[in-house]
């Protein structure tokens, strides 16, 4: 879709106007202003850039901004130090290159849709019939910005550990469920049944949102009404056999080719850096680009020698396909200097955590460092360091937004964050991660021992 004909059908004017306003979704169409300017979002059609597509993206994105390019933790793309000129070249050239982005809430699919050999149904399948005969509703103004619909086929590449409003996954062929509020361990099931049946269930849901008034997200609904919708929802089945999303390093297929998932660090990569890099995958036979939640991205086309040495000309760009990378256990946000409202500047502290406390990331928890109280990098319980006016919060067990269990001056955080290290080092008991030693230590001895010189 156009730039102009996403405008158009939502019923705004060309221009987009309210860039000061945070806390809803940033787009292509309403960027978001931040520190280095405007940052647009978007998510292409079906999840898949081809490599020239891609590359177009990145020679735009240096062209019209900043030349930064993020993966969030959702998958999407975001390109980052638009000015208010360039916000419509960009999203013009992103449609010369057949750069779809379609309107409404976002609609996630597993990011390896159509290739793996043991997803049970086809997302894609079923987000064509969502868009086909719920046209109208996807497209109400009333529906909140960040709303997100989730289409899982299922397998050992779905979307287990991505929460959502909307979750549609497969269950055995030819059969889905329905489920609202968050991922699929805790999600609340509505309905299992059909294709059909699953679509019927999400127009439902999403005129059931509407009803209830400007911008309700599915929490929001009591479960009164479900009930009254769903009547059979008590007797669906919560539970779900467990499931690893994806991973970076090489994924062998059993057609004979392999994807190769890569990350970049801390979810960010200048457009000069990814243009050579995908130049150089390019020649080596990889044909499409499939972004990831988690910050990461594969690439399709591949077979097993092409994906060992597209690893190894990776780590010359920071790129990593190794899963036994410290740093994919932090979340940071763009943080002081690309965020109006940072405190610090996190892909740097990131850098120094990964040097400085190892013990902080086994990968039990994620370590969020937010460079203020909204947590946008994470929005889970977990350790984290939260910046703030006169230097920061530590967070042991919570939100971004929680009461801190310690203030830290600005100049004492590598000290604080090596004390928390040093005690999980000589408290941890044998076989225990450090997420489980923090439990047992508790908040006391935590403070404790950051008080001591």
């Amino acid at each position: 879709m156009v730039f102009g004909e996403q405008t158009a059908r939502s019923g705004r004017e060309e221009a987009p106007s309210p860039w000061m306003r945070r806390g809803a979704c940033p787009t292509l169409v309403e960027p978001m202003r931040t520190g280095d300017g405007l940052l647009a979002r978007l998510r292409p059609k079906g999840g898949i850039l081809s490599m020239r597509q891609f590359m177009q993206l990145a020679e735009a994105a240096q062209k019209h901004g900043n030349g930064i390019v993020e993966i969030t933790a959702r998958g999407s793309l975001q390109i980052r130090g638009l000015r208010g000129e360039t916000v419509q070249p960009l999203a013009a050239d992103l449609d010369a290159a057949g750069i779809s982005v379609h309107a409404g809430p976002s609609i996630e699919l597993s990011p390896l849709h159509g290739i793996t050999a043991d997803e049970i149904g086809n997302p894609a399948e079923i987000e064509a019939r969502l868009r086909e005969k719920l046209d109208a509703e996807l497209l109400s103004p009333l529906l909140a910005p960040k709303l997100s619909i989730l289409i899982d086929g299922g397998g050992s590449c779905g979307l287990a550990a991505v929460t959502g409003d909307i979750r549609v996954t497969a269950v055995s062929r030819g059969v889905w469920r329905v489920a609202i509020n968050g991922d699929e361990r805790t999600a609340l099931p509505l309905l299992t049944g059909s294709a059909d049946a699953a679509v019927h269930a999400v127009g439902e849901l999403l005129r059931l949102l509407v009803s209830l008034g400007r911008h309700k997200r599915c929490r929001d609904i009591e479960r009164e009404r479900l009930l009254a919708v769903f009547p059979s929802m008590e007797r669906v089945l919560a539970s779900a056999p467990e499931r690893k999303g994806p991973l970076v390093g090489t994924l062998a297929l059993t057609n004979g080719s392999a994807v190769l998932g890569l990350r970049p660090r801390f979810g960010q990569i200048h457009a000069t850096e990814l243009i050579a890099f995908l130049a150089a995958a390019e020649a080596l036979g990889a044909t499409q680009v499939r972004p990831s939640p988690g910050r990461m991205f594969f690439l399709a086309g591949l077979h097993s020698q092409s994906a060992a040495r597209i690893t190894e000309i990776a780590a010359g760009y920071a790129l990593s396909a190794d899963i036994g990378d410290t740093a994919m256990h932090i979340a940071a946000c763009a943080g002081a200097g690309a965020c109006t409202s940072g405190h610090f500047q996190t892909k740097a502290r990131a850098g120094r955590l990964v040097a400085i406390a190892p013990e902080l990331l086994d990968g039990s928890m994620v370590v969020h460092l937010s460079g203020c109280a909204k947590g946008c990098a994470h929005s889970g319980r977990t350790l984290s360091i939260v910046g703030t006016d006169d230097g920061y919060h530590l967070i042991l067990y919570g939100v971004a937004s929680d009461t801190p269990d310690a203030q830290i001056a600005g100049g004492g955080i590598d000290s604080a964050i090596e004390k928390l290290a040093r005690l999980i080092k000589d408290k941890r008991q044998a076989g225990e991660s450090t997420a489980a030693c923090l439990r047992r230590v508790g908040r006391h001895d935590v403070t404790k021992a950051l008080r001591q010189e």
